[in-house]
């Protein structure tokens, strides 16, 4: 693999990954378009660690609240309530509920997407290019689903076992190539009745245990990688999807808020279309 190789691959998953337009897909039609060979699958892990980064740093707010809530309800002293002397104010202590809301459907979501996608990748073929193409204009349609779906109200403290396995569900299908993680994830979470800001975090809260998990399960393929891509490639490529996560992840925050996801949509059909016509 050579540097400008790995520079667009870097680019690309940065860019995918967050913007619901499938990062697989892309990396699975630009490896196809560069002559790639099989790209070792820890490379790919590689580029979704340094877009976790990007998480991390764009919700980092929300990410040391959730977990300082956590420590606060596992340690903290019984004199900590709302009302009393040392206490917290009954606005911490509802900003405290609403950050620890969180956990659970993460949890669960996590869980769902574990046990299926792992179900997915052992019995389904991930396909040629034309079934990623296929793929990305189902996506498009889910996408375009959201236009017509009237927002909701409901916060993290709403988000509850069922809406959360529904998300879970959604991200799971996700592993297939040419479908948008973020896209279905975030889609569900509005079809679900989730406001468009909890739909965007929890999405992106997702991120974080799927793509951690995902590093664990390849780290046996790191001898492998190295035969293939050398560490200055890997360096490149990691630097480019963190840059370019970075500002696609905050573009797509603010399209989210907006109610603008489906503009994606035209573009995965031209893509879609290409794919079929010319894979």
């Amino acid at each position: 693999m050579t540097a400008i190789q790995a520079l667009a691959l870097g680019l690309i998953q940065g860019i995918a990954e967050f913007l619901p337009i499938s990062s697989s897909g892309h990396l699975a039609l630009l490896k196809n378009l560069l002559g790639l060979a099989e790209v070792p699958l820890l490379f790919d892990v590689i580029l979704h660690i340094a877009t976790l980064f990007a998480v991390i740093i764009v919700l980092r707010k929300r990410i040391v609240a959730i977990l300082a809530a956590l420590w606060a309800f596992l340690f903290s002293r019984k004199g900590e309530q709302p009302g009393s002397g040392t206490a917290i104010t009954d606005f911490e202590a509802r900003e405290r509920a609403r950050n620890l809301a969180y956990i659970p459907p993460i949890l669960i979501a996590t869980a769902v997407t574990g046990v299926l996608g792992y179900g997915i990748q052992k019995i389904f073929p991930m396909g040629d290019t034309k079934a990623v193409a296929m793929r990305m204009l189902f996506t498009a349609l889910v996408l375009g689903l959201t236009a017509v779906v009237k927002p909701g109200s409901r916060g993290p403290d709403e988000i509850g076992w069922k809406r959360a396995t529904f998300v879970g569900l959604a991200q799971g299908v996700g592993v297939f190539s040419g479908i948008s993680r973020s896209g279905m994830t975030i889609s569900a979470g509005l079809f679900a009745g989730l406001n468009r800001t909890t739909a965007g975090e929890y999405s992106f809260l997702l991120s974080i245990p799927a793509i951690g998990g995902a590093f664990l399960l390849t780290l046996k393929d790191a001898g492998s990688m190295m035969e293939t891509v050398s560490y200055g490639n890997l360096a490149l490529a990691a630097l480019a999807a963190f840059a370019s996560g970075l500002l696609s992840l905050k573009l797509l925050l603010k399209m989210i808020k907006g109610g603008k996801i489906f503009w994606f949509a035209p573009y995965l059909v031209a893509l879609g279309a290409i794919g079929l016509l010319f894979g």
